[in-house]
């Protein structure tokens, strides 16, 4: 019996008249999946999967996708769950330790969040090497990348108590960075961070505060930013949280590992998708344009397609798309916008979108970059610093994932394998014979 179900955990791999057993191991929830590690030194070959798409090159334990059903959720609560009863602090807390916090730890750890929000004032003229036109991204990479500088009593990977340290100055910290970008990029003072607000009010503060006038945060803003970054903490094994754990595997401190993932964030592929789902909107310009578009959509010998509708992973709706839906509207409706030329084609598009059979069986739905970008457009930041609100958000699954990597005894430092199909071995010739 105790064989049979040992058996039933390995599969056989047969290449030429020899077989291999390679272990299964089963996940909590997903697919299982078939352990190489052994593989090349068994039989001297390597598996070839192109983007890793079908390749687990970790064990964790912090999110988990199922795009078919639409799922996602953060150390097992659905992601709507978090986003509609939460806040991104708690959030932040149950990425970091695995457990929603109690009222008291709550408080702690809020604390510590809030009253470490300054940057060292040195750091204020850091940004002044920078110029004006600098894109925010760019200042970001530069800046964070730069704390192992101002911050080196914790960079100490291999003491836990300095991991804690970096990991709360970071969530701490980067939306004060953040801020500074922007106001750099615009040209206006820096705003200190304040004690008596909540982290998503403190931001929105920093951001458009000005020292001649008093600046109240609206809540319903206040609201929508929160589940923005609640809704964007982490999405599993993505490509700037594998560059985290890439860079991270070398050993290198947490400073650099984040500026890393940062710096791979800001590829369009990645985290520019809802600003690409804006210039969508300005390229089609007008309501009574839309039958055309919708058309070249569904034109597959056309190249144009729709930016924010559907996603790599899910097939389904979504489920980030719900809250950020709800979101976007309660935004909208607080600022009665009624002569916006792209929030009426986006709102044209979203109704198309969920009653067209051609979306609607293709599962094209609206998509949370499809409404993130709309929402925070109507917030007033500009598109450049779309993906610096990615990034300020998934800070903290960047800073989880890290921390389970470090803490991981089988983890090694990453190294994957090619497929050569370059030239074959040949002498050289010297310049004069050639």
């Amino acid at each position: 019996m105790d064989k049979a179900v040992e058996q039933a955990k390995n599969a056989i791999l047969t290449i030429g008249n020899k077989t291999y057993d390679l272990p299964i191991h089963d996940a909590t929830l997903g697919p299982s999946v078939l352990d190489v590690s052994a593989l090349y030194r068994e039989t001297d070959m390597f598996t070839y999967d192109p983007g890793f798409t079908s390749t687990a090159s970790c064990e964790s334990e912090i999110a988990y996708i199922d795009g078919d059903k639409g799922i996602l959720l953060y150390r097992g609560y659905p992601i709507e769950q978090l986003a509609e009863n939460g806040d991104f602090i708690e959030t932040c807390y149950l990425l970091l330790y695995g457990e929603l916090p109690s009222k008291k730890e709550y408080e702690e750890f809020n604390k510590a969040i809030t009253y470490h929000t300054m940057l060292h004032e040195q750091m204020s003229r850091f940004f002044t090497g920078f110029r004006r036109d600098a894109h925010p991204m760019a200042i970001m990479v530069g800046v964070v990348g730069a704390l192992s500088a101002f911050y080196h009593d914790s960079t100490d990977i291999n003491d836990p108590y300095q991991r804690l340290v970096a990991s709360r100055r970071m969530i701490a910290k980067m939306p004060t960075i953040a801020a500074m970008a922007y106001k750099y990029s615009i040209g206006q003072p820096f705003i200190y961070p304040r004690n008596d607000l909540d982290f998503a009010s403190n931001f929105l503060h920093m951001c458009f505060a000005v020292p001649c006038e008093e600046y109240k945060t609206n809540p319903v803003f206040a609201r929508a930013m929160d589940r923005i970054f609640t809704l964007h903490a982490d999405h599993e094994q993505n490509a700037s949280t594998s560059t985290v754990r890439l860079a991270g595997s070398s050993g290198a401190n947490p400073f650099a590992c984040i500026a890393a993932g940062i710096a791979c964030l800001w590829g369009p592929a990645h985290g520019g998708a809802n600003e690409a789902a804006l210039n969508m909107l300005s390229e089609i310009g007008t309501v009574d344009r839309i039958p055309e578009f919708i058309n070249r959509a569904k034109d597959k010998n056309d190249p144009f397609r729709l930016m924010g509708f559907g996603h790599r992973v899910y097939k389904n709706y979504d489920p980030r798309a719900r809250v950020m839906q709800q979101t976007c509207h309660e935004v909208l409706s607080e600022l009665s916008l009624t002569d916006d030329p792209l929030l009426d084609i986006a709102m044209e598009l979203e109704k198309i979108a969920l009653e067209d059979e051609y979306f609607v069986s293709r599962g094209l739905y609206p998509n949370i970059d499809f409404y993130s970008g709309i929402t925070l457009k109507a917030l007033g930041f500009p598109t450049t610093m779309f993906t610096v609100l990615f990034s300020l958000a998934r800070t903290v699954g960047w800073i989880a994932q890290w921390n389970e990597m470090v803490e991981d005894p089988s983890q090694k430092i990453g190294r994957p394998r090619q497929l050569y199909t370059g030239a074959a071995t040949r002498d050289y010739v010297r310049r004069d014979e050639r």
